[in-house]
């Protein structure tokens, strides 16, 4: 079963940097395309940053600018680097991999906790 095991988040004021770390067992993130999710309370999973195998990025307007997505193919490990930070940005952080049907995984980690707020 395919596993993610996300870290790095916590309370960070306005304007404040995190950097998310997801860690993949049986999956190789450097052959799928990966993604990074979000769901703050009362809302919807949404998609925030996506890489493909071939390294092209993509991202919502709502962070186009602020986030960046990478990985480190020799420890399986996807990143999500998150300058700018705003109110908004709360929510529980997640990673997966990436395709049209995301909507659909039932493989889900725990998440890690981003709090926005002075």
């Amino acid at each position: 079963q395919v596993q993610f095991v996300e870290s790095g988040g916590g309370l960070v004021q306005p304007g404040g940097s995190l950097r998310l770390s997801c860690a993949a067992s049986r999956i190789g993130v450097s052959i799928y395309a990966m993604g990074w999710y979000r769901q703050a309370p009362g809302k919807q999973r949404e998609l925030v940053a996506f890489i493909t195998s071939a390294g092209y990025t993509n991202y919502p307007e709502s962070v186009k600018g602020r986030f960046t997505i990478s990985r480190d193919n020799a420890k399986n490990t996807a990143y999500l680097q998150m300058n700018s930070l705003k109110a908004e940005d709360t929510a529980v952080y997640y990673c997966n991999r990436y395709s049209s049907g995301w909507r659909t995984y039932v493989d889900w980690g725990q998440g890690t906790q981003v709090v926005v707020s002075s």
